[in-house]
Parts: structure tokens; C-alpha cells; sequence
């Protein structure tokens, strides 16, 4: 253990957009620690393309954003957030207009595009790259601001609570974070008043993920450790189109080419198949055209299907999609010209730690915002934009609330240090080789797009058998930063399989071919530890 605690006021786990705008809200007054898990701007946000969706066209209003919304998330949404969350898009837009966002415009006012879902032009966008945009700007206000302390590599491993005070205590209140400093090897301690949890989601737990590589579920993980309820796990959002390229794992052809005119084929017989599906076609909401594509691919035996959007002329295509452009030609494909070859990935963790609407969890000094939370506003499935959406507006919202209650919360007691005198230096790191790529392959085949009761019992008998390996692991040996991803990507598959053997319908995301009707109540699924 090195040294002593790091102490600030606040304590925020993740540098994207939800973790970057408590931070900025919070350090007019006090002094903020914003811990990230790799490089600064390595997180989900920097990868967001689409935009970030608020009513803004003449006609539109929020009561339809609302209802797109709720209608997505196939009944599930909790309304009232979904109207504080709607209501307050306007004002943020405007925020990072501000904070120098530079926004796409058309004759001076917000140029809108449209996606999937949405009964209005609403999206604003930075070209094809607006999680690009929004990243670099939040970063350069908080490297700027002297109350906020950026702190790359740093690996967090658990939550230290009450448990963890040198006097013992039961109380569960969250004093800050153990963090493993990928630079010096050695597990740091980090305490604060109040902790926010800005971790994002769990899409590493998949084969195919347009995630970045840290998206490990560890803030869900380390919630549940602790003692925080999660909901809604087994409701993963799978983005209908990522590239198909053995090189390129992750890199996802947004749902604006849809929305511009892009048609789904299939290769094989040369058919646009949408169709056959759904009659909004290509437009319909993301769980309908991934199930449509994962069904072709089966059902003919493809490895990907094609998206086509030649026929819109190559001046279109280069001037609305400049960053994908430039990108596929690097790759030898010219998608002025022909088709790019897609798939499904998992995109979106639609469920995870429980929040009220000022973003508190069931911990007593600890908050949750963004994708690692479960707030009630995506339901059984997001609307395409709201994503970034809801990292300001809980951004925000946990900021305020922990402003206002700060005569509430004690500075944190002494915490015991990190202690590894037990344990040695790994001797086979290929055992967490073989278990990480042995948990992405069963979720992928067994827990993906269409699921069975017989292919969740499955994945959860293998999840059973791994957990005592990667235990008794964890007892023997000195942390590693892939050894803590490795425990939290074992302990998000099994949330995400618990709870979609819990559901016996189809809803939204999950679709089982042993309950495909949908039931007349919308329940969340919640685990209790």
C-alpha cells in the first residue's frame, strides 16, 4: 500500500461525460479527485458518433420526446424521469455549446438529424463524432480548473466502506475507493466525503462490443459487492451495425446512415430484407433490426450482412459521414461505392446500480451516473441519443443534491490500508486469458440477442464453475489490472444471466423463445444482495 490516503471532498470514479460534468459542477465549491481507469479521454463518450437527442424543432415538444422514449423502452421507463431527464435537455445543450462543443449548424440555428425511434428531427451532433467533441471540451474545462485533480491508470478494485474503518462498522457508508496505479503496481486508497460512481457499462462481458476495452461492468460490480441493489441487467442493448473486420474489433457505423437512407441487404441473395420484418423498415428501433439481422445471419448461414448508402451519391455520404469515410477507406472499403459489411454488437448496458432521481444509490454517501446506473429513463431498451443525454442531466443533478445535503456528510474516518501480506505474484496469467475469453464466448453464443431458458442455465453453470477459479485466484495472488476486470466481468455475467432467467416474457431487449409474449405489467427486475 502506498503511503496514505488520498483525500479530497469528492471522489469520482470515470472521465467521461457523466463523471466530467459532477466534477465541473461540483469544483466551484470543492475540492473534486477524478480517477480514470486508462487514459483520460479512453472511455465510452469519446466513441459516442450519433449525438445527444433534445427538442429543439419547431413542432416538436417534450411531451412527444417523452413518449418516443417510453414507447423505446417498451413500458419499463419510471415517466418522471423520464420528463426531469427530457425537460432539462435543452439547458445542457446549451452548457456545452458553451464549454465550446462545437455543434453542427445549418443557416445559424442546431443542425438536427434523426435516428431510429424518434418522431422528430431532435439530435444534435458534431459531425459523426460528437462523443469526440463533447470529451475533448469537459476534459479541457477540467484540466483547467485548479479544484479538480485528474488521476489516469488507475485501476479500481473495490469500494471501502464502513467495513473497512479501522474501528469496524456496519453502517455500509462508502469512504472512497482501493485503486490499483497501473504505473507503480501497488494498491492506492482514496477517500472522500462523497463518491460518485461514473464507471460506465459492462459490454466487455460480450465477444462482439462496440465498448472500449474498459468497459468491465466494475462500477456495477463493485456496487453489488458492497451492498447496492442492481436492476434491469439482463436488458443489453445490441447495435445492429458494427463493422464487420477481423482486425478492427469495435468500430461502430452509426444509425444515422439508417437514418440518412442506408438499406440493409443481404448478400447472399442481393434482397434488402427489412421488409420482410417491420414496417418501419430500416428505421424501426434498435432491438427490432438487430434480432432482423441476427435472424438473417442464422437463417443463411452469413457471417454479416451488408449496409448500403451508394445510391445517396458520394458528395452526401462524404459530407455527412466524414469521420466513417475516411475511416472504411483505410480499410479498402469505399462505402460511396458499395456495401460495408455489419453486424450486431452489444452496445448498451440499459440496466445497473439503482438511483433515485438525484442520482443517490442504497449506500449512504454514494452516488451513481451515466451507464453503470439504472434510473428509470431507457426501460427495457434506450432511445437512440439518450445516452450522453443522461450523463449531464445526472451529472448535474448528483452534483446539486450532494451541494445542498454537504452539512450531512462526514469527512471519512481512518480506513485500513489495503492489505496484501498473504498473497504472492501470479504464477499463470494465462488462467485469466482463458476465462475472460471463455466468459465472452458463452454470453455471446448463449446470453446474445435471442435467448432460451436451456442456453441461460448454461452460461450460468459455466459462470458457477468459474466464479471458484477466479476466487480462489483472487485469495492467492497479488491484484493485476486485468486479474480486477477479469472478477468484475465474471460477477457482471452472472447479474446479467440471474436476471434474464428472472424474466419470464419478452420485453424490449430480451428476447427468449420460451416466453415470447409480453406480459400486461412492466416489472423491473431487481437484485437484492
Amino acid at each position: 500500500m502506498a503511503g496514505d490516503p488520498h483525500t479530497s471532498d469528492i471522489l469520482v470514479i470515470g472521465s467521461g461525460a457523466a463523471g466530467l460534468t459532477a466534477a465541473l459542477n461540483l469544483a466551484a465549491r470543492f475540492k473534486v479527485t477524478v480517477l480514470a481507469k486508462g487514459a483520460l479521454n479512453e472511455g465510452s463518450t469519446a466513441w459516442a458518433q450519433g449525438g445527444i437527442a433534445a427538442v429543439l424543432e419547431p413542432g416538436d415538444t417534450f411531451e412527444n420526446h417523452v413518449e418516443d422514449t417510453m414507447v423505446a423502452g417498451a413500458g419499463l421507463n419510471d415517466r418522471a424521469t423520464v420528463e426531469m431527464v427530457v425537460e432539462n435537455a435543452p439547458a445542457a445543450i446549451e452548457r456545452l455549446a458553451r464549454l465550446g462543443v462545437p455543434f453542427n449548424t445549418d443557416k445559424g440555428s442546431l443542425h438536427l438529424t434523426r435516428e431510429g425511434g424518434h418522431s422528430h428531427r431532435r439530435i444534435v451532433h458534431v459531425d459523426d463524432a460528437t462523443g469526440w467533441a463533447v470529451q475533448e471540451a469537459l476534459l479541457k474545462a477540467a484540466r483547467e480548473n485548479p479544484n479538480i485533480t485528474l488521476v489516469p491508470d488507475m485501476v479500481v478494485i473495490d469500494l471501502a466502506t464502513s467495513r473497512h474503518e479501522q474501528r469496524y462498522s456496519g453502517a455500509g457508508n462508502v469512504w472512497g475507493v482501493y485503486a490499483f496505479n497501473r504505473a507503480t503496481n501497488r494498491v492506492e486508497l482514496f477517500t472522500a466525503n462523497a463518491t460518485v460512481l461514473a464507471t460506465g457499462g459492462a459490454g466487455r462481458t460480450y465477444l462482439f462490443s462496440t465498448a472500449p476495452k474498459g468497459a468491465t461492468g466494475d462500477g456495477i460490480a463493485m456496487a453489488w459487492r458492497a451492498g447496492c441493489r442492481i436492476s434491469n441487467m439482463e436488458f443489453m442493448q445490441f447495435h445492429p451495425t458494427c463493422l464487420y473486420n477481423l482486425e478492427v474489433k469495435n468500430f461502430l457505423i452509426t444509425e444515422a446512415v439508417r437514418g440518412e437512407g442506408g438499406q440493409l441487404i443481404n448478400p447472399q441473395t442481393g434482397k434488402r430484407f427489412m421488409p420482410y420484418y417491420d414496417k418501419r423498415l430500416e428505421l424501426a428501433p434498435r432491438d427490432i433490426v438487430a434480432r432482423a439481422i441476427d435472424a438473417e445471419i442464422k437463417r443463411f448461414g452469413l457471417d454479416y450482412v451488408h449496409l448500403d448508402i451508394s445510391h445517396m451519391g458520394a458528395a452526401f455520404v462524404k459530407q455527412h459521414f466524414p469521420t466513417i469515410y475516411a475511416r472504411l477507406i483505410d480499410l479498402d472499403i469505399d462505402m460511396t461505392t458499395g456495401p460495408i459489411p455489419v453486424v450486431p454488437a452489444q452496445h448498451y448496458t440499459c440496466g445497473g446500480v439503482v438511483v433515485d432521481r438525484d442520482g443517490r444509490t442504497d449506500l449512504p454517501n454514494l452516488y451513481a451516473a451515466g451507464e453503470v446506473s439504472q434510473s428509470g429513463l431507457h426501460g427495457a431498451n434506450r432511445l437512440a441519443s439518450n445516452s450522453l443525454l443522461e450523463c449531464f442531466v445526472f451529472g448535474e443533478a448528483v452534483a446539486s443534491h450532494i451541494a445542498a445535503h454537504w452539512g450531512d456528510l462526514a469527512p471519512p474516518p481512518p480506513i485500513r490500508p489495503w492489505d496484501e501480506s498473504r498473497v504472492t505474484d501470479s504464477d499463470e496469467e494465462v488462467v485469466i486469458k482463458q476465462n475472460w475469453t471463455e466468459i465472452r464466448r458463452f454470453m455471446w453464443n448463449y446470453v446474445g440477442i435471442v435467448r432460451s431458458t436451456k442456453r441461460l442455465e448454461r452460461a450460468q453453470h459455466r459462470i458457477q464453475m468459474l466464479r471458484g477459479e477466479v476466487n480462489d485466484y483472487y485469495g492467492h495472488f497479488r491484484v493485476t489490472a486485468d486479474l480486477i476486470e477479469l472478477r468484475n466481468l465474471l460477477e457482471s455475467a452472472d447479474l446479467i444471466v440471474r436476471s434474464a432467467l428472472h424474466r419470464k416474457e419478452s420485453r424490449g431487449l430480451h428476447y427468449t423463445i420460451d416466453f415470447p409474449e409480453t406480459l400486461d405489467v412492466a416489472v423491473d427486475t431487481i437484485l437484492v444482495p
